[in-house]
């Protein structure tokens, strides 16, 4: 099984200012990625001469008003593997619980056991789509749709299934977004 680190993803309030204190650093821009869709905008920084060790800003649009005080700055780590369903079950087959299962063929999270979210990558293009909640037995899936929801949906759980209410809505909006079950 092959792995390569991805990035570390962070969530800011403030954009620009955060971005210019990871140039204080000495980061500087690699790429960046603003998606209408999902009213988000994503901005890569890392060092000189590393660019494969970058830090992902992901930063709201419609604002993220738990910030800073909420602990939901820390998102997830990211690794690019070779096959993305074999990946997944390896570690479902490990008892690892998969947050997220790589339906789509492209992308899955899934949770350390210190409750760290863990995005894998399918290398290259994606892998034909299958549904690999309903064809594998993956420990930590739940039955409600809003028990594993990315951090970013309001009422999402990041990395741990959800205990309390999920305020309506976030379930559909998770759905459009393509994340959650």
């Amino acid at each position: 099984m092959s792995i390569k680190y991805l990035h570390t993803m962070v969530r800011v309030k403030d954009l620009e200012t955060s971005m210019a204190f990871f140039q204080l650093l000495g980061l500087q821009e690699t790429r960046r990625w603003e998606n209408e869709t999902g009213r988000f905008t994503l901005v890569f920084m890392a060092p000189p001469n590393q660019p494969e060790c970058p830090v992902e800003l992901t930063y709201n649009w419609d604002g993220d008003e738990g910030l800073p005080s909420d602990s939901r700055h820390f998102g997830h780590l990211a690794y690019e593997v070779d096959n993305i369903y074999e990946t997944c079950q390896h570690l479902a087959d490990n008892g690892v619980t998969i947050n997220r299962p790589p339906r789509d063929g492209r992308m899955a999270f899934v949770r350390s056991p210190d409750n760290i979210s863990v995005e894998l990558l399918q290398a290259g293009d994606p892998l034909p789509p299958r549904n690999p909640g309903r064809a594998w037995r993956i420990p930590g899936i739940g039955e409600d749709p809003g028990r594993h929801m990315h951090a970013r949906v309001p009422g999402g759980c990041p990395a741990r299934p959800c205990t309390g209410p999920v305020p309506p809505g976030a379930v559909a909006r998770a759905r459009r977004l393509g994340l959650g079950r």
